[in-house]
């Protein structure tokens, strides 16, 4: 398995902007709280406790990406996809910000100052906007997306059954 980049908000600031406020140009005034908790409610039936409450920067992950990128490299990209996602949706730390993103790289087994020297760095970033561009011109409109064997994809939240016809379509084909 391999994440490969798909900014939902590229055209974000490089430090994001206020959560509250993107809610409410996305949705609506008053409307986070009514999408999240059915999100949140079936988090809790499958064991992950979404807390958005705790989310205050709407982010632009062009560096969570590569992070995600130089995590690849080192056979750790799982293992920081985890980490990313839960400092996000549970813990609510700042993905903008260089520091908390080492620090992620370190709770899922990364050197610290290695990820943050690469993080610092302009390493990779015209690689991962341009796998960006890619998968919009591919049509690739959201996540999550899936693409088995190279051959299928499948868009959204999918029931396992709809996952498992498209690997064994991929497999057969």
């Amino acid at each position: 398995m391999r994440w490969l980049p798909f900014q939902l908000n590229p055209d974000l600031p490089p430090t994001g902007v206020p959560r509250k406020e993107y809610i409410e140009r996305k949705w609506g005034p008053g409307r986070g709280p009514e999408v999240y908790d059915r999100v949140a409610g079936v988090g809790r039936e499958v064991g992950l406790p979404f807390a958005f409450e705790n989310i205050t920067v709407q982010p632009n992950t062009l560096d969570a990406h590569r992070l995600l990128t130089y995590a690849d490299r080192l056979g750790r990209q799982n293992a920081v996809s985890e980490a990313l996602f839960k400092a996000y949706f549970i813990d609510g730390r700042d993905l903008t910000d260089v520091a908390t993103l080492a620090d992620i790289a370190a709770d899922a087994g990364l050197d610290r100052d290695a990820a943050a020297e690469y993080l610092a760095s302009d390493t990779d970033r015209d690689l991962v906007r341009q796998a960006d561009l890619e998968a919009r011109e591919a049509g690739i409109g959201g996540v999550p997306f899936f693409i088995f064997n190279q051959k299928i994809g499948v868009s959204g939240a999918q029931g396992a059954e709809v996952l498992l016809k498209a690997m064994e379509q991929a497999k057969a084909g």
